[in-house]
């Protein structure tokens, strides 16, 4: 049953009229069961003060773009209702002729464009008005007996609308089915949602979640849990397996639907998703078509059910048919799209935004975490309406071409341009190692602002979690995560990279800027100094480097691998010998995969910077006192002698060498590879030559 989430204290507190009107319509969208992201609308009738003093009767309207659970009193549009009411007289009304009509009635001109549904608003004669999308009243209006069902829930309470496009002709129907029933007191409108109103905003509220709960009774009391979707068919792999097998084809899925555009992946094994995809009617149901047209932008008509049973554990089985079925999916796409297109249609990217798997549950495809999160919560919502529908009688969609009249209707498609441009690295993916470290940290933090998502890598797990934590709080929810990692263990990068897998579905960048410096004589150097360089700087390259060459090798779109090598790559430094050795092993083997990743699409540059003290745990270390000791200065003079020796006469920073290191990445240097560029303020003796 939908909670009451009113609280007449809090609401008492907030001011009256929009601020109102804003507190209703999170509580609405708190719920994702009563409005899906995105979806719904809401609104509120009063009279305001308009320029020149005068009262005049406005309603309050959801601006498109906006969500109903985080919307504030920005996101809403006031209009002038003298201006739209006599739009009723109208007997047809296209959509091109609404948008410019609404522009005119708005009170000001900032306010953003009006919802779709505005005049279904305007033309019912209460204050208040709530239009949502409740699982339990769509599985009604999705069940293809919902109206006689109706009546036995809501006797005549209720007037029924057949499925109508959102729009003028729309909206008048609901008003004249209102007008017609004086005992109405809410709209159902088949294969969409619901309309419900009050006196108050609180009566309104109440009414919406009265009305819902009156449906998801009638509703539980016919569902039998033992045999829904026709009963079980598979039973669901373990935590453990699943993930084994996720770990192994998830680049390749990755790969398959980033052929136009590159995707970042979800996955979600939640209850409900797993009785779904482990049923005997998954297969039928899920070609059905979507549950609410609100949800055919971010999940298309259908989603991809693959046909593979999971008590066979066999990756190399799922894995061929992941590719045989989106390869399938991607052509049928462009089949619907030439069957349904409209003249100036463009066709979006064809592979799925779903992805259902007995046993594993479901993979979900967006252009950044969140929105594959978005495909993801509205199939939750799609497999609670067929739950509900399904327990009624048949499940019921939109026609094909119904369907796509939706998914490329040119007022739908105007709420995807209010989201921010994409960047250099959205739909990307970087993998940094030493991330939590100076140069690692800035690095995340450019790569994050120029759209990435990251993966912090560190032995100081502690500390790379704290700036995940960080870092998402500035740029979004999971843009960044940390992973634990000692770069000399084989086993410790193999995991990293698994939990980098399952988190995104892949990686694109790599950054090998995990480091440690040692200085001593050369006939002082210990054997346990010289392997313990080799390890992190030459064997814990090679590892990082080496995993991420197979990932994107599966993926089968290119990458770019970035190592921070040093000034001692190329300069033979005193007392230094293991150091700088290790360094020019770094370089020259960032080279050698330059050479054989070329055929693959994967470019491996190397930066070399010099003397970063600034945020450096190595500066930080006994390698300060060290180096100061070669040079016979004291600690705190190294700072202005490294200054002094480069022929720019200037200190290096973390956030010079980010730069480089982003550079190399960056669609700059897309045709570049093998190369090395110094970040060191000109040292001479380190001149490449």
């Amino acid at each position: 049953m939908v909670a009451n989430l009113w609280e007449a204290e809090k609401a008492s507190n907030v001011s009256k009229g929009v601020e109102e009107l804003v507190y209703r319509s999170n509580l609405l969208g708190t719920d994702r069961a009563v409005a899906n992201w995105g979806g719904g609308n809401t609104s509120y009738k009063t009279i305001e003060k308009d320029f020149r003093g005068r009262d005049v009767e406005v309603m309050w309207v959801k601006g498109s773009g906006s969500d109903l659970a985080t919307m504030k009193a920005k996101n809403f549009t006031g209009l002038r209702m003298e201006d739209i009411r006599p739009l009723y007289e109208r007997d047809e009304m296209s959509d091109e002729e609404m948008v410019a009509y609404l522009v005119n009635c708005m009170i000001d001109s900032k306010h953003p464009r009006a919802s779709i549904e505005t005049l279904l608003h305007a033309f019912l004669p209460f204050k208040h008005v709530d239009h949502t999308h409740p699982d339990a009243i769509i599985s009604l209006c999705c069940a293809h007996n919902g109206r006689e069902l109706a009546k036995e829930i809501y006797g005549d309470r209720f007037v029924w609308v057949p499925y109508v496009r959102p729009g003028f002709t729309l909206s008048k129907m609901i008003a004249e089915g209102v007008r017609n029933n004086p005992k109405a007191e809410l709209v159902l409108m088949e294969k969409h949602g619901l309309v419900t109103w009050g006196e108050t905003s609180e009566e309104s509220y109440l009414k919406t979640l009265a009305i819902i709960n009156e449906a998801e009774s009638f509703i539980e009391a016919r569902v039998n849990e033992g045999n829904l979707y026709g009963g079980s068919k598979y039973e669901s792999l373990s935590d453990s397996e699943r993930n084994d097998i996720l770990a192994q084809v998830l680049p390749i899925v990755r790969g398959a639907v980033s052929q136009e555009k590159k995707m970042i992946l979800t996955v979600d094994s939640a209850d409900d998703v797993l009785k779904f995809v482990n049923s005997k009617d998954a297969a039928v149901l899920s070609q059905v078509g979507a549950a609410c047209p609100d949800h055919l932008v971010h999940t298309k008509m259908k989603p991809l059910y693959i046909d593979w049973n999971p008590n066979t554990r066999d990756a190399v089985s799922l894995t061929e048919a992941l590719q045989a079925g989106i390869a399938a999916y991607k052509e049928e796409y462009k089949a619907y799209f030439e069957r349904n297109k409209n003249e100036g249609d463009v066709i979006f990217e064809t592979a799925p935004r779903v992805i259902l798997i007995p046993g594993i549950g479901m993979i979900n495809t967006g252009k950044s975490w969140a929105m594959a999160q978005v495909s993801g919560a509205l199939y939750h919502r799609a497999i609670s309406v067929m739950r509900g529908a399904t327990a009624l009688g048949t499940f019921v969609s939109l026609s094909e071409n119904e369907s796509y009249n939706v998914e490329y209707w040119p007022l739908e498609l105007y709420k995807l341009t209010l989201a921010p441009a994409e960047a250099e690295f959205s739909r990307k993916i970087a993998f940094i190692t030493g991330g939590a470290g100076g140069i690692g940290s800035v690095t995340a933090r450019q790569f994050l602002k120029d759209g990435a998502h990251v993966v912090l890598a560190d032995l100081n797990l502690e500390g790379a979690q704290k700036l995940a934590a960080e870092l998402n709080e500035q740029y979004g929810e999971n843009r960044a995560i940390a992973v634990k990692m000692d770069v000399t263990k084989e086993e410790e990068v193999e995991a990293a990279y698994r939990d980098s897998i399952l988190s995104y579905g892949g990686i694109d960048i790599i950054v090998n800027n995990a480091g440690l410096a040692t200085s001593s004589p050369f006939d002082e150097t210990s054997l346990k100094e010289w392997n313990l360089n080799m390890n992190v700087l030459s064997t814990g390259y090679f590892l990082v480097a080496r995993e991420a060459f197979k990932i994107m090798k599966k993926q089968n779109v290119g990458g770019s691998m970035v190592f921070v090598g040093s000034k001692n790559s190329v300069f033979a430094g005193k007392n230094a010998s293991a150091y700088s050795t290790a360094k020019a092993a770094e370089i020259h083997l960032a080279r050698c995969i330059a050479a054989e990743g070329g055929e693959y699409g994967i470019r491996v540059n190397s930066v070399l910077p010099d003397a970063i003290l600034q945020g450096s745990a190595i500066w930080n270390s006994n390698w300060r006192n060290e180096r100061a000791a070669a040079y016979g200065i004291e600690p705190d003079q190294l700072e202005e002698h490294y200054r002094k020796r480069t022929t720019l006469l200037v200190n290096i920073f973390p956030k010079d060498v980010a730069e480089a290191i982003v550079y190399f990445a960056s669609s700059k240097a897309e045709k570049t590879t093998g190369c090395m560029l110094t970040v060191d303020g000109g040292v001479p003796a380190a001149f490449t030559r």
